[in-house]
This record gives structure tokens, sequence and C-alpha cells, in this order.
């Protein structure tokens, strides 16, 4: 039953059913309070009250309701919160889901690919599951999923990026000329180690054992927990850290890290290396030291074997001191 009044400038509509309550909303004109209440009503007697149509949501909507409701839960959020607020800024956030086809999202690929087929994949990715997750939670009335209709980019050619002579010197002396005073123990860490990224920055001082030599990563990428055996190296970095008298080993948010990061590549003119790469040289050194794989894996964290091989780039010329 539809009740409409006057509210000083504004026309209120309300609509009561025993089945869902009392809705209301205003409007500044009559005749569009009318036209509400008879939308609701139709819904709640087809039984699509409550739900998303797809003619008065946009992408952009989708993406914003995901942002607050599902990424804060996930594992990398800082990640995907980045990602999901360029989507947000991007013009295929203005599209009505009714109007969002297959079309318009292949063009968005094909723009998207310019960033790479990796960060394309991971794009659509991220809009096939917030579609998906409207039509099968949010009561989003769409019959499809659009993306599912679109050729997603295959996967660029593993990277096999390593230091190359001269160049661990060409970072250090960029690092002197860095304001932020994380990054280069990030660096050294990260190569004595093999870390991530997102590993290094979540790292407490209460999973820090410096007698000992171990750090506990409680979570990690795989979902499992792990103790990471320290170098020398890597120990006297948490040591110089810890006599800082810091809140936690590196305390550096991941958008602070990143911008310090391109600084200090740039500052080396090493443009086309990332930070990912020095996982690999750290995995590429553990083999060349002679440590068998098991061993590696303890260190790096890797259930797969084969995911672990990829990993390895073993310079031929340490290969040919050991033949010798």
């Amino acid at each position: 039953m539809a009740t409409i009044r006057r509210r000083g400038k504004k026309w209120q509509a309300i609509v009561r059913h025993k089945s869902i309550g009392t809705t209301a909303k205003s409007f500044s004109t009559k005749s569009a309070a009318l036209r509400w209440s008879l939308a609701q009503e139709t819904a709640i007697e087809s039984g699509t009250f409550g739900c998303l149509s797809p003619s008065e949501v946009t992408l952009g909507e989708l993406f914003e309701r995901y942002l607050s409701e599902i990424t804060p839960s996930k594992r990398g959020a800082d990640v995907e919160r980045r990602r999901l607020k360029r989507l947000i800024r991007d013009d295929i956030s203005g599209y009505q889901l009714d109007r969002l086809s297959s079309q318009i999202l292949a063009r968005f690929r094909d723009r998207r690919l310019l960033d790479g087929p990796r960060t394309c994949q991971y794009d659509l990715i991220l809009i096939r599951h917030c579609i998906r997750l409207a039509i099968n939670e949010w009561g989003l009335m769409l019959s499809s999923n659009p993306v599912d209709k679109v050729e997603l980019p295959s996967s660029s050619k593993p990277r096999d990026r390593r230091l190359n002579s001269g160049e661990f010197e060409k970072l250090e002396k960029a690092a002197r000329l860095t304001q932020n005073p994380h990054i280069w123990p990030l660096v050294v860490f990260a190569i004595e180690t093999g870390m991530r990224r997102s590993e290094m920055l979540n790292i407490s001082w209460s999973n820090v054992a410096l007698d000992a030599r171990i750090v506990h990563l409680p979570l990690t990428k795989n979902g499992s927990s792990r103790d990471v055996p320290l170098s020398s190296k890597a120990s006297k970095v948490l040591e110089e850290q810890y006599a800082k008298q810091l809140t936690r080993p590196f305390p550096v948010t991941d958008n602070a890290f990143r911008l310090a990061w391109d600084r200090l590549r740039s500052r080396a003119n090493l443009s086309d290396l990332r930070f990912h790469d020095l996982r690999h040289e750290a995995v590429s050194r553990f083999f060349e030291m002679g440590l068998s794989m098991p061993e590696v894996a303890i260190i790096s964290g890797h259930k797969d074997p084969r995911m672990l091989f990829r990993y390895t780039h073993i310079k031929p010329e340490n290969v040919l001191m050991k033949l010798s």
C-alpha cells in the first residue's frame, strides 16, 4: 500500500508491505513519487524487490560496492584497492550494466593491452568477478556476464630478469639520493631472503627472532605460514632497523614503497627492473650456492617444484666455475 504526502518542498512516497516492511523516498514532483511507488509495488508483487536493475546501475557503482564490502577482507587488499580505484576513474565505469556489451569490453581489453597482457588479464578477471558476485549475491538482474564472451589475452612469457654486473652498485648509489630511508634495506633484504614485497612490509618485530636468525611469516600468498632462515646480511639489515627503534622492521606503506622504488630505479637508470625480479635473483642465487630444491623451497615458500624451477635462472659462468 503506497502513501504520497507533501513534506516541505518535497513529495514523499511511502510503501508498506508485510513482506518488506516500510520503504520511503522523497521526490521533487508528485508524479515522480507516484511512478516510484508503482515500481516498488510491482517489484514486490513480482518478487524482484531489492534487486538491482541493470539499467539503473553502472559498472563503477559495482566497483564502489566491491571496494567497500569485499576488498578489505582480502589478502593483498592494497593492490586490489589501487586497481579498483583506477578502474573507477576509467571510462568503462560510466556504462550502465544493460549497455555493457562484450564489444565494449573487447575495446577496453585492446586499450589495456598497451600496459601489458598480465595487467589486462587482472582487470578483466576483476570485472568478471564483480559482475558475477552482483548477479549471484546482490540481486543484479542480468541474464549473463558479458565478460564471459570476451577472450582474455594470453599470459606473457615468464620473466627471467636478474641483476646484471654492476646493477647492484647502481641501485646502491641511487639509494643514497632517495629520501625514503627504508628502500635500500628492503632491496638488500629481498635479495638475501627472496621474500615478496607484501611479506616484508607486513613483518612485525614479534615475528622476528634475531638470535635464532629466523623470521616467521604467519600468512603468505599461498595461504600457509613459513619460517624463513636469515643470512648474515639479512640479519644485519634487521639488526640495523631494530637499532632505529622502528615500530616494525619496514614501516612503509605499499604506496610509499612503490613511489620510492620507482624513483630508485629511475635514478639508477634501470627502468626495466621490477622489484619482483629481486625474488628471481634471490632464488637463483640460492641454487648457485648449492642449496637443494627442498632447502630453497623452505626459504622461498614455493609449493610447486615446477614453479620454483621457473624462478631459477642460474648464470652459465657460475656453472662453469663448478665444472672447472
